[in-house]
């Protein structure tokens, strides 16, 4: 029997007459039902928002961060549960699954941990003057497929710390571990603070452009970004947008061939791929090519496609049918221009059951390619020879996006000054998609404005106030 779940909002639990469905990509069963909201919804969501922020963003911050504190407990205390409901609906295999869930229990209580002091900017015989952070408001947050219930934390913890109050919209993908969570905080979270509404992607413009929101927080695809920036600049709420990437990874000669092999597999394959920070283009210095692409796709043939749920799975399915059909249209471009291919190039099997996507490697294909020059967003990997540290550089930079980045090699100090000259949010030197809730996330170019993360991540949810006192004055 498929399961019908609610929305919260002002503290309750609310079902909708319409609902939409939910499908779980392994096998494209309905697995759920959840409420299709529109402006009515929307509106009664913000209105609890607003009247809750009144009161919330008045206590102290300590009592603030210690609900947070609950709600990350809680996650962990669920996590069995959510992270199989969450394999369900992403199809990311189970570990990955546990790992968002309890990743994201542990960067709620993390960012708990943060503070929001004051600055005395001036303290002389006549004048103080002191910046405080004060909450921008009610924020609306919209949240991806890809790591749904980690990129809801990454939203709710800070806005919640800050002293805002938070409409929070799911993919409709992918809402059920959120809605789950939900229920689970209801009576932990005061009313109204914490609101979760699902609906169709209609309803994301609607959260942008709703007059009462005063700040917009966005994960999610570059074109989707221009408009949120677009309709908020219509009354200047305040965005945050972490947007897509193109990253490029760069392996020097120096490098164990057999042990970096599989770190290189997971840091594009993890999830399927379907990771705004997934390494979507290998550069492998010309000396090493032949041996590290082998070393690679040997690797990758030992890695199990196959539904999440079932024991010894690697990669699991994409996510949805318009991502799977994209893929499937990017490798047949790389096949139908005579590109060489180390593993896969098959494609999918349209007339299956499930967005199962071959893992794809693709051999030294050139920059123009648009399996290159996209974001790839599925189990694809194209393979690059470069021949010296001037040219990969060049190369990797030659972007619109500017995400992330890493460095593969023995000579660390060699590595970070390739990585100081990348034009990226974050890069990363023998290592792949470690982010920390203490360090700032963010992109450049066009992979986003603003940040997440950390105290700079805080202080998006913030205005800075000045008050300054004339000491002695006349009046």
């Amino acid at each position: 029997m498929t399961k019908t779940y609610q929305n919260l909002i002002d503290g309750e639990l609310v079902s909708t007459d319409s609902t939409l469905e939910v499908v779980n990509p392994a096998n494209e069963d309905v697995i759920g039902l959840v409420p299709s909201c529109g402006k009515d919804e929307l509106d009664r969501a913000v209105a609890a928002a607003r009247r809750a922020f009144k009161t919330w963003s008045k206590k102290p911050i300590e009592e603030r961060r210690a609900v947070i504190m609950q709600i990350s407990g809680i996650i962990k205390e669920n996590a069995d549960e959510l992270h199989r409901l969450l394999t369900s609906e992403q199809g990311k295999p189970h570990q990955q699954a546990m790992g968002e869930i309890l990743g994201a229990s542990a960067m709620a209580g993390a960012q708990a941990t943060l503070n929001l002091e004051e600055e005395i900017t001036e303290d002389s015989d006549t004048r103080l003057s002191r910046t405080r952070r004060v909450p921008v408001g009610v924020v609306g947050g919209i949240v991806p497929w890809n790591f749904p219930v980690m990129m809801a934390m990454q939203k709710i913890a800070p806005a919640m710390l800050s002293g805002c109050t938070i409409v929070l919209k799911p993919s409709p993908f992918t809402p059920l571990a959120t809605l789950r969570l939900a229920e689970l905080i209801k009576d932990v979270v005061p009313a109204g603070v914490v609101n979760i509404i699902t609906g169709p992607d209609e309803l994301g413009p609607m959260i942008t452009s709703h007059p009462d929101i005063d700040k917009i927080t966005f994960t999610g695809s570059t074109a989707t970004g221009k408009k949120i920036m677009e309709g908020a600049s219509k009354d200047l709420k305040r965005i945050t947008l972490e947007l897509g990437g193109n990253d490029a990874s760069i392996v020097l000669p120096d490098v164990d061939v057999e042990k970096v092999a599989e770190q290189l597999f997971w840091s594009s394959f993890q999830n399927a791929g379907q990771v705004c920070v997934a390494a979507k283009r290998v550069y492998i210095h010309e000396d090493i090519y032949d041996d590290l692409s082998k070393a690679i796709a040997e690797y990758a043939k030992t890695v199990k496609v196959g539904d999440g749920s079932q024991q010894g799975t690697g990669v699991g399915p994409i996510q949805n049918k318009k991502q799977y059909e994209r893929v499937l249209e990017l490798i047949q471009d790389a096949k139908d221009s005579g590109y060489q291919f180390l593993l896969g190039g098959e494609g999918g099997d349209p007339s299956g059951t499930g967005y199962y996507v071959p893992i794809t490697i693709l051999d030294n294909p050139p920059e123009d390619a648009r399996i290159v020059a996209e974001e790839q967003f599925g189990p694809v990997m194209p393979l690059m020879k470069f021949s010296s540290e001037d040219e990969v550089i060049e190369r990797a930079n030659n972007s619109e996006y500017g995400l992330a980045g890493a460095v593969w090699t023995k000579d660390t100090e060699r590595g970070v000054k390739i990585a100081e000259q990348l034009e990226t949010g974050t890069v990363w030197v023998n290592e792949f998609m470690q982010l920390s809730p203490f360090a700032p996330f963010g992109g450049h170019k066009q992979s986003g404005f603003g940040a997440e993360y950390g105290k700079e991540g805080l202080l998006e949810f913030t205005y800075p106030q000045v008050i300054t006192l004339k000491r002695d004055a006349a009046v």
